[in-house]
């Protein structure tokens, strides 16, 4: 699975992932992944009982790591 920006996006590529395939994408674990839900770091919306992860909000927790980054000394 790759992660590209909305204006780089195909049709074939899914605009939703489930937590399972949100973590392959940051390549973290299952509890880390719902730790940054828990915290708020991580966007997620529910479609009935399923919890799912837009791109954007991929794209946004990746733009906030490199800015935090960015910020250290």
């Amino acid at each position: 699975m790759s992660l590209t920006l909305p204006a780089q996006r195909t049709s074939a590529e899914p605009l939703l992932y489930r937590v399972a395939d949100a973590m392959r994408v940051l390549s973290m674990s299952r509890s880390v992944v719902y730790d940054l839900i828990r915290t708020g770091r991580l966007r997620t919306v529910k479609q009935g009982r399923t919890r799912l992860i837009p791109v954007s909000a991929i794209t946004d927790y990746v733009a906030l790591l490199e800015r935090e980054a960015g910020e250290q000394p």
